[in-house]
């Protein structure tokens, strides 16, 4: 069974927030697709399982704070703003359930509780299919430019590490905050040092025709 923990330790992100950690263990298990069963019950252990990271599922280890952001990582109920990429603040950490409230979106302020799931992963660079029992969740003290696309925040703080590398990026993330003095980058050059300009991508074949 998913093994529940409490302890003290904690993520350098949720130093500055008060209260007890909790952590979460998730429980992985092959999924058994027949032909070699046997051997994949064989090869892929707990230890290589809980090992497994990828952006469509849950850490096997999620440590969490009351008060923490956290992003949904899977639909649960559209109708209701529980969707994939919807941002959320706990507000209780229970055994089988989380309490949360949107902070993003619609249903901004709604109190939704988020259950344990069984999450299956299909990967096409692992030559197998796992399920993964875990809150589908994830901390959200960032973003990528990708998961912010829809959003509308008061304020947005950019990291540039490097120049955007696909076309219109730079638009969606300037886009996300209402207001120009909400809007702070932070831009580096190849030699990590901060400058005032980024490359803007842009398919120059578009106007061609303007």
């Amino acid at each position: 069974m998913t093994r529940y923990l409490s302890k003290k330790g904690e993520y350098s992100h949720q130093r500055l927030i008060p209260g007890e950690e909790k952590e979460y263990l998730s429980f992985d298990s092959v999924c058994r697709s027949g032909e070699n069963s046997d051997v994949q019950s064989e090869w892929f252990t707990t230890e290589f399982l809980i090992g497994v990271k990828s952006s469509g599922i849950p850490n096997h280890r999620l440590k969490l704070r009351v008060g923490c952001p956290v992003m949904l990582m899977r639909n649960i109920d559209q109708a209701n703003g529980l969707c994939n990429g919807t941002r959320l603040t706990v507000t209780h950490l229970g055994k089988s359930t989380i309490a949360a409230t949107i902070i993003t979106g619609k249903r901004v302020g709604t109190k939704v509780f988020i259950p344990m799931m069984n999450l299956i992963l299909s990967d096409p660079g692992l030559p197998f299919k796992f399920k993964r029992r875990q809150f589908p969740l994830t901390l959200c003290f960032a973003m990528t430019i990708n998961k912010s696309h829809g959003q509308s925040l008061s304020r947005v703080g950019v990291y540039l590490p490097n120049p955007v590398s696909t076309h219109g990026q730079l638009y969606v993330v300037v886009s996300r905050v209402t207001s120009r003095k909400g809007l702070k980058l932070l831009i580096l050059d190849k030699d990590n040092n901060v400058c005032k300009e980024t490359t803007n991508v842009v398919y120059r074949e578009v106007f061609q025709k303007v």
